[in-house]
């Protein structure tokens, strides 16, 4: 009796209800092979309760950028024949530990130095280690390598005259 009370099955609709997510998004979930459910003889989706957990972690990833191909592929570790345990649960977030203090480490940095940034023009890795790993000028010399070209051709235009190098 006591399994029974924890295998409550939801329909479509009240999963989509108790997780905060649409019923298109449900179906979505179960296309993408994040969740599943079974049919019934009327051929009415119906979730296991343990389906609300997931799409709250889902949820949860999305929102601090992990993709739902990342998402897919941790929630693989996690067992099929039965509802993920706690120590479950908790080896699988390991797996995203690395990733997200990547994610705070850049955050972070880039806090610190975007007052520094807004405004400043420079397209040279030297300057902007944050947001320009191709540039190819930053070899030549720091700084905003073409303001003086604008400046220059900006009063060519103000003035009609060629500008003499």
């Amino acid at each position: 009796m006591k399994s029974q009370q924890l295998q409550t099955w939801l329909s479509i609709g009240e999963l989509a209800k108790r997780s905060g997510v649409s019923v298109p998004t449900i179906r979505f979930y179960e296309e993408k092979e994040l969740i599943w459910g079974l049919r019934t003889t009327g051929n009415q989706r119906r979730y296991q309760r343990a389906m609300l957990r997931r799409i709250a972690i889902i949820k949860a990833a999305q929102q601090v950028g992990i993709s739902l191909k990342q998402i897919k592929e941790t929630f693989a570790t996690l067992p099929k024949q039965r509802i993920a345990s706690k120590k479950d649960w908790q080896t699988m977030s390991q797996q995203w530990q690395g990733q997200l203090d990547q994610q705070i480490m850049m955050l972070l940095q880039l806090r610190q130095q975007l007052d520094q940034c807004i405004g400043c023009g420079c397209l040279s890795l030297e300057q902007c280690p944050l947001r320009n790993p191709d540039d190819c000028l930053a070899e030549q010399a720091m700084g905003a390598h073409f303001q003086e070209i604008l400046f220059l051709l900006n009063q060519k235009n103000e003035t009609g005259r060629d500008f003499v190098e």
